[in-house]
């Protein structure tokens, strides 16, 4: 396995079916322009097996925090440790450039992911509640 951080959309569209959903040029390109962005993907014999996203926050009284924002790994290359590594690799870009610390929200009943993370050295912080605003297509609330 050989992760490499992402530095072209070319890399990002490739690995396309790893997300959610098909990844557009035009955001893959503002995600990767962005200061702060960071995707990491894991290849396996030169395939993309699975990607970690990353978000540096700032804030004046707290400094800069690396937020984990997704975590995938395609389907045949799961429970092989991959996530694991590409978490450990998020974590060790977040301390070389001088994050006080990364954090992730997990719903409660995802067992894999919080292994994982678990595996990787997070601890739980405690449970919270995640409220979000939608959006429709005018800029309109939902």
């Amino acid at each position: 396995m050989d992760i490499r951080r992402a530095t072209t959309v070319t890399e990002l569209l490739a690995a396309g079916r790893l997300f959610d959903a098909p990844p557009r040029e035009e955001w893959a390109a503002r995600f990767l322009a962005a200061d702060g962005h960071v995707l990491l993907i894991a290849y396996v014999d030169g395939a993309p097996a699975g990607f970690v996203s990353g978000i540096e926050m700032r804030h004046p009284d707290k400094g800069t925090e690396m937020c984990l924002y997704e975590l995938g790994v395609d389907e045949p290359f799961r429970r092989r440790g991959i996530g694991r590594a590409l978490t450990r690799a998020l974590v060790d870009l977040a301390r070389e450039r001088g994050c006080y610390g990364l954090w992730v929200g997990v719903e409660p009943g995802n067992e894999a992911a919080l292994a994982t993370y678990r595996a990787a050295g997070a601890a739980a912080d405690g449970e919270f509640a995640m409220l979000t605003w939608e959006f429709t297509a005018d800029g309109g609330a939902g």
